[in-house]
């Protein structure tokens, strides 16, 4: 059961809490019989390890993701996706958030394929840009120039 919080009418759209989520790991997502999470789930022991687990590793994969935004291009979206999937495996809030992802991917890549022309060129263009800049800090010491402006 979800209630709306922050509007005095319940029918209105707004942001969600579970009450009845004790864990504050939110809700898990349904369970398919015979798989290793009906397993898991079955065993209380096991279930918070379980869902501990699956959420560390969806966030290690996350702060790759993050690790990986100093480098140019498209590099720190699939690990971040990969985190996403994984916590969407066993949480409701992230199958939800994991849901708009993948609809959202699907549109670009069936724009890409009606438009390859446009989207080949500006993928190009922004590898080459990503390799401008790469060029530029190396060669005029960027680096070097913004620690001795910030007096580092």
């Amino acid at each position: 059961m979800t209630q709306t919080v922050g509007h005095p009418r319940s029918d209105s759209p707004g942001a969600t809490r579970c009450p009845d989520c004790t864990d504050g790991l939110g809700q898990p997502r349904p369970v398919k019989p015979g798989s290793l999470r009906e397993r898991m789930h079955a065993n209380p022991g096991l279930l918070l390890s379980w869902r501990i687990g699956v959420f560390v590793l969806g966030l290690l994969f996350m702060l790759l993701g993050i690790a990986l935004t100093a480098l140019p291009g498209p590099l720190t979206i699939p690990p971040v996706l990969v985190g996403l999937w994984i916590w969407s495996s066993e949480f409701q809030w992230a199958a939800r958030f994991f849901a708009v992802f993948k609809r959202k991917a699907q549109d670009a890549w069936r724009h890409a394929k009606q438009h390859p022309v446009s989207s080949a060129a500006i993928t190009a263009g922004g590898l080459a840009a990503a390799g401008v800049a790469f060029w530029a800090v190396g060669h005029y010491q960027l680096v070097d120039q913004a620690k001795v402006a910030l007096g580092l």
